[in-house]
């Protein structure tokens, strides 16, 4: 892993960037939709057409990944969020009102195009660059852990860029593709690629087909569960924006400064979930559990407090739950899929994610309505159906604690029963 470090520190680079291009606008939404004259559900579309493009876009740029070399996709489609980074800035800069509203979500299109290609396809790059499933772990720990620690400064950074200049956060996003795309190239030495056949398109669909129908049940499970992640994440970020700002007064840096706390907490607790798992998937499994249970139960909890000290403790603790459960989804999806398919299964996984973070700050600009209790209910319920998964969904078999260095990455035995799970397998592969 030593030798590789400046490989993954460059590979670290990208989700740190992409989720400062996105969640950095967070803490300004409230401000744009003061100044182009929208409403707080338009608004919202800002963070959910980026994430909505992405969702159709990750499978393609997990095919081409697999296809022609990690490298190849990720580079341009660096280029392609810079570009969209762009648009948003000149529309912002340069129109006003709905007009600029509209171009600025043309830009955001674009830009979420570009992430498809970049954040998703580095999970499976790390698992194509080691081959001991504890490298790769702890590997992907650093890897969500930046991804965490780039939505812990983005609302400090957002929130600061605003009170300089509104759409100051849209100018930031080239300027930080562009840094990663140089890292990329300096520093990122792509493993070896064994040549292969080419397959058609129906031969790589029947491929997934395959792999999907005899380890569906656990990988639903792990989809759901990092949709149902980003959905709470996203949604309680934009509901703590939003009440910081309209009841608690609260702008700029100092604004930044509070919604960073439950978001570095979650940092934390990922890089500390990602040391421990190791490459034993039992671990993995309850670890990720126990974050579950931990972020229902602050949920409910929150609903019934509406204070400002207790909301940001108790969403503090929902932030190390969802801290604790990413690495070992990360693990557990990336060490069990081969290599041939591994880019676009995990292609998949990321457009789970991204489906959580399109639906949860429309959603729950919706649900504010309905009151805080409510809200936060649904949050907890959302919680609760992710625990089940992690309990009832994930089950590592037995003798999957590690293999030797070399080996191939996990494989899975089927159960000795043959009873029907929840996703409609029969004896399928468990983890």
């Amino acid at each position: 892993m030593k030798d590789k470090k400046w490989d993954l520190l460059a590979l670290a680079s990208i989700p740190f960037i992409m989720t400062l291009g996105n969640s950095m606008l967070l803490p300004v939404l409230p401000q744009i939709s003061r100044k182009l004259a929208v409403s707080s559900f338009q608004v919202s579309m800002i963070i959910t057409v980026y994430g909505v493009v992405a969702i159709v876009m990750i499978p393609v740029a997990g095919y081409l990944s697999d296809r022609f070399g990690r490298k190849a996709v990720i580079l341009p489609s660096l280029i392609l969020a810079a570009l969209g980074g762009g648009v948003s800035a000149a529309a912002a800069w340069l129109m006003g009102g709905v007009t600029a509203y509209w171009v600025i979500l043309a830009g955001r299109f674009l830009q979420g195009i570009g992430a498809a290609g970049a954040f998703p396809i580095v999970l499976p790059l790390v698992g194509d660059m080691f081959r001991d499933e504890e490298e790769v772990s702890r590997s992907l720990g650093l890897i969500e852990t930046s991804n965490t620690f780039g939505k812990v400064i983005s609302p400090i950074l957002g929130a600061y860029l605003g009170t300089l200049l509104w759409f100051l956060p849209f100018i930031a996003i080239p300027a930080l593709c562009l840094i990663s795309f140089l890292l990329v190239v300096f520093l990122v030495k792509s493993p070896k690629r064994k040549e292969q056949k080419t397959s058609t398109v129906q031969q790589f669909l029947k491929g997934i087909r395959e792999v999907l129908h005899d380890k569906g049940r656990w990988l639903y499970a792990i989809f759901a569960i990092g949709c149902i992640c980003m959905f709470v994440t996203f949604g309680v970020l934009f509901y703590l924006s939003e009440t910081l700002e309209s009841k608690y007064h609260l702008h700029g840096w100092l604004k930044g400064l509070v919604l960073a706390i439950p978001l570095a907490l979650l940092c934390l607790s990922s890089f500390g979930a990602g040391k421990m798992i190791g490459e034993n998937k039992k671990r993995m499994k309850w670890i990720g559990f126990a974050g579950m249970a931990l972020l229902t139960t602050s949920m409910i909890i929150t609903g019934f407090y509406s204070g400002i000290y207790f909301m940001v403790g108790f969403l503090s603790l929902g932030g190390i739950g969802i801290g604790a459960a990413l690495p070992c989804l990360d693990a557990l999806i990336t060490e069990g899929i081969e290599k041939e398919n591994r880019g676009t299964i995990t292609s998949l996984y990321s457009s789970m994610r991204f489906i959580g973070v399109a639906l949860g700050p429309p959603a729950v600009s919706l649900l504010m309505n309905a009151g805080h209790w409510t809200l936060f209910v649904t949050m907890a319920a959302a919680g609760a159906l992710g625990g089940l998964l992690t309990l009832f969904g994930i089950k590592p078999s037995e003798g999957q604690r590690g293999k030797k260095k070399g080996e191939a990455l996990s494989r899975y035995k089927p159960e000795p029963s043959g009873r029907d799970d929840a996703f409609g397998s029969r004896g399928r592969s468990p983890i």
